[in-house]
């Protein structure tokens, strides 16, 4: 097995105890240093041979987001950090993921799996299929998304896809609804139609975009997702049928 060799840079000790910790739990990650020097860690970085780097964002000498300008894409970064407020410029740097102290090992093995993923030698590609359908929906700019950012009343959270189940537009603002909360925030439909993945998420209503996945039935011109009836208006019913009938429910 061919292992990511990583490197955890954080000015606290304990943070870097936890790190240490669960990579020597992930069989595909090799912990090859540890640091509280952000500097010594870039030049490692810049030196190359390593392929991720677990980054703390408040550092003394360096920040993580400096870190992050200056190495200029060199290896793939997992930003470890107790703030919220900078997941968005460091999203723009194109980090890999952005994880919260304190972190739940499930968590983290969801980040470094998904780098592992990325990472690994590409399949051998087979001929085209043909396609079932002259007009195959685009998917999404981003394949590997899997969550969002969104501007709340006092922070910026990050929504993992797979947790919402459907959301609702108001007058000036949107309720996101997950598995365990309504989160809602300043932005339109259109807007947030735009940034979900089309073959996950599709519109139904002037007022509501559903998770495909989500569904539990279909009752004439009605959705049941989790106990809430959503109605397909009238402009969005053939193109959700299309949806449906192409994915054979």
């Amino acid at each position: 097995m061919i292992k990511l060799k990583c490197i955890a840079v954080d000015d606290e000790p304990l943070a870097l105890d936890i790190i240490e910790d669960y990579v020597s739990k992930v069989p595909f990650l090799e912990l090859v240093k540890r640091t509280e020097n952000a500097i010594e860690a870039l030049q490692m970085v810049q030196a190359g041979g390593i392929d991720l780097v677990f980054l703390d964002i408040q550092m003394p000498e360096l920040t993580g987001i400096q870190f992050l300008k200056i190495a200029n894409g060199k290896a793939n970064y997992i930003l470890t950090t107790a703030y919220s407020q900078y997941a968005l410029e460091s999203y723009d740097l194109n980090v890999s993921d952005y994880l919260l102290k304190p972190i739940a090992f499930d968590r983290f093995y969801k980040a470094v799996e998904k780098v592992h993923n990325q990472t690994k030698p590409a399949e051998p590609i087979s001929p085209p299929q043909p396609l079932l359908t002259s007009a195959p929906f685009s998917t999404t700019a981003n394949p590997i998304q899997d969550f969002i950012f969104v501007k709340t009343e006092h922070k910026i959270q990050k929504i993992e896809l797979d947790d919402i189940l459907y959301i609702e537009g108001l007058k000036d603002y949107i309720s996101i609804y997950t598995k365990s909360e309504r989160i809602i925030t300043l932005q339109n439909m259109k807007k947030m139609e735009e940034t979900l993945p089309q073959g996950q998420f599709i519109r139904v209503h002037k007022s509501y975009i559903i998770s495909l996945d989500k569904i539990e039935s279909i009752e004439r011109s009605r959705i049941s997702i989790c106990c809430k009836v959503i109605p397909i208006g009238d402009t969005y019913r053939d193109e959700f049928f299309k949806r449906i009938d192409n994915k054979n429910i």
